[in-house]
């Protein structure tokens, strides 16, 4: 007795392009985890947010001086 191949049918997944709940939980109620978060280990909300807030903060004046440069 023989082997005798066995079709086997393939399974494949797919996202339809007209679903638009793909991500809806990770965006449900966002400043609400958030604010868990940043309470929960407040000190780490600093040490990530610290840096970011202040560059963006740098890049905006960066910005308006460049643009008021010409002036003087």
């Amino acid at each position: 007795m023989g082997k005798q191949p066995v079709r086997m049918k393939a399974v494949v997944y797919a996202l339809s392009p007209f679903q638009q709940k793909v991500m809806t939980g990770l965006w449900k109620d966002l400043p609400g985890k958030i604010q868990h978060k940043v309470s929960e280990s407040w000190l780490g909300a600093v040490l990530l947010l610290g840096p970011v807030v202040s560059t963006y903060t740098y890049v905006q004046y960066y910005q308006e001086k460049e643009k008021l440069a010409h002036r003087y």
